[in-house]
């Protein structure tokens, strides 16, 4: 039977005179590895605060089971500025001791790309202090999981880390036998690791078992029976209404409902997009070119980025573009944006880039730009424009597109300057989609945003008739809302990947067993010999040291025997304890024969 390790009975947490949480009653147990969703502001950090104790309810209570061995990664880290990368997260384990410890080989190997942390400027002797936020988590998350724990409280560990990185936690996680609770927006993470869902809505913690898929199906099964019982709560008082005029009740049959399979509930649902039809309206609007590039490179500083690509963005393609960090994703997008802006052609380093004479761009970086913050969220929107054409016939209201970005009427009304970071990130894309561009280019666009806002955002593009190249290291993003893959693989060049990230992880692994030299084993091994001559003498003087106490408390044992030759029952005793300490030395004088031997 499972050990619960910890429970929640009855907590409610109050901000302002909003109800983050009211009455929840769960709890966590061995080996339960949990995922949490729900809306930004919803109560999900609140939530995982609480049952790792970092934050107190205002009514109910949350135990621990005794001794819990708990990790926490928060979304605020509490590294020490002033400390190297070495002591945070190996401590003062000597290069021997970490060096022969699979586990933590994995964790620098996996987190930050090898043993010698390539990207840190002095390696694992770099100061903490003027790394990027983003180098800062991953460096907190390698020092949690090196650790062993009962239960690891995640809050959003996917940040900063690329493609690579996430599929390595996801294994790792996996591999463990730790409780897991994790709080992410990466929902091709949370099929690959989680068994539970707690979904954070209004207040209550809805929960369901299986991974992210199990999850939707569930929810739209819960949703639809609630449709129904509504519909049913309606027909009644319509009888009821109608009843009441004619005087008599009416003849009814009494309804009947089955719950439908999961896949009933999605037999009659169409195809995600009509991909003919979205490029010829495409076509339509941008005509035959978007974007050439012949003979091209880029350079950022003295790295070249981009060799000799040649390489055409068409009318309607839709183009996920992934890649390491550095290898130039960013940076390809920023060359096309400026051959858009110069009237259709720039020089780059070398080669032309051209730019159709029709292209509309809208550009989402990943820097959330200023915004008006004395203005009202709708007057944001509203003074781009009023209404927006979605294509096909479709138009839309600045209020009505407000809403389907989680902006809710009340919310409308909100100054811009008191919008939280993700909110800011949701107004800025609608505000360009307003602009009713004809080519988008969304440069991590799922950054601060909640499933929910995600799921909205994917059927709104499912319909948008243009030309799209979207970089993330959301997975599930890329693979929903693109046809096509290409890969920046770190060697200046720009490659087609017919079977999408799962290719793209293949080639990575390729490249990077390529690039270890076979050497590098032997130094680890060499690094090992010379530690272990020094803890093999550190032992032997060990043994020896206990050894000479052990002789000791013989001694007098078998003084205190002599002495109480007539006590049967004390004799009895202290001859255990000196039994006991024979099997000891005879234990260590093994022990200290087989390291003479290596030593």
């Amino acid at each position: 039977m499972a050990v619960n390790l910890v429970n929640v009975e009855a907590v409610s947490k109050v901000y302002g005179t909003r109800a983050l949480l009211d009455s929840i009653s769960l709890g966590v147990s061995e080996g339960e590895r949990i995922g949490v969703v729900g809306r930004n502001g919803d109560g999900k950090t609140t939530l995982i605060r609480m049952l790792a104790k970092l934050e107190e309810p205002d009514t109910g209570r949350v135990t621990q089971s005794g001794g819990l061995q708990l990790g926490v990664l928060t979304q605020h880290d509490s590294l020490d500025p002033t400390a190297t990368v070495r002591h945070e997260v190996i401590g003062d384990l000597a290069d021997h001791e970490w060096a022969g410890n699979a586990k933590i080989r994995d964790v620098l190997t996996g987190l930050f790309g090898g043993l010698d942390l390539p990207g840190f400027p002095q390696g694992l002797d770099t100061v903490i202090a003027p790394l990027s936020g983003g180098e800062r988590r991953r460096i907190a998350l390698a020092q949690l999981l090196i650790a062993d724990q009962d239960l690891l409280v995640l809050d959003e560990p996917t940040n900063h880390l690329d493609v690579e990185g996430i599929a390595w936690l996801a294994r790792h996680l996996q591999a463990r036998r730790s409780a897991l609770v994790v709080v992410t927006h990466d929902r091709w993470f949370l099929d690959q690791v989680c068994t539970r869902m707690w979904d954070v809505q209004r207040g209550a913690v809805y929960e369901y078992e299986g991974g992210y898929s199990d999850y939707v199906f569930a929810r739209a099964e819960r949703e639809r029976i609630a449709a129904t019982e509504e519909s049913k709560r309606q027909n009644l008082m319509r009888k009821e209404l109608a009843w009441l005029r004619r005087g008599a009740p009416a003849r009814t049959s009494k309804p009947r409902y089955r719950i439908e399979a999961a896949n009933e509930l999605i037999a009659d649902v169409p195809p995600l997009r009509d991909t003919s039809e979205l490029m010829k309206f495409a076509s339509a609007r941008l005509g035959k070119t978007v974007f050439d590039l012949k003979d091209v490179s880029i350079q950022a500083g003295p790295k070249v980025l981009l060799k000799h690509l040649t390489w055409q963005l068409g009318p309607g393609d839709r183009i996920g573009l992934v890649g390491v960090n550095g290898a130039g994703k960013t940076s390809l997008l920023r060359a096309l944006a400026d051959a858009q802006s110069s009237d259709g052609e720039i020089q780059p380093l070398a080669g032309q880039i051209t730019a159709g004479k029709t292209v509309r761009l809208a550009y989402l970086s990943q820097d959330v730009t200023e915004l008006p913050p004395a203005l009202r969220v709708l007057e944001a929107v509203q003074q781009i424009r009023d209404r927006v054409d979605l294509g096909k016939g479709r138009e839309m209201t600045a209020g009505q597109l407000c809403e389907q970005f989680g902006f809710g009427k009340e919310k409308q009304w909100t100054p811009v300057g008191d919008l939280s970071g993700g909110e800011r990130r949701r107004l800025q894309l609608l505000r360009l989609l307003m602009d009713e561009p004809n080519v988008l280019f969304l440069d991590e666009p799922t950054n601060d945003l909640d499933i929910e806002t995600l799921t909205q955002l994917e059927d709104l593009l499912d319909g948008w008739p243009g030309s799209m190249v979207v970089i993330s290291h959301d997975r599930f993003f890329i693979e929903r809302t693109t046809d096509r893959t290409f890969a920046l693989l770190g060697d200046a060049s720009l490659r087609m990947l017919p079977r999408g990230i799962d290719e793209y992880l293949e080639r990575r692994q390729a490249m990077i067993e390529a690039a270890v030299p076979a050497p590098t084993e032997s130094a680890v091994a060499k690094l090992k010999s010379a530690g272990e001559a020094r803890a093999t003498q550190k032992e032997l003087q060990r043994i020896e040291r206990r050894l000479d106490k052990v002789s000791d408390s013989e001694r007098r044992l078998h003084a205190q025997i002599a002495e109480n030759a007539t006590d049967f029952e004390k004799v009895g005793k202290l001859d255990a304890e000196l039994r006991a300490l024979m099997n000891e030395r005879e234990e260590l004088e093994m022990r200290w024969l087989e390291l003479a031997e290596d030593a």
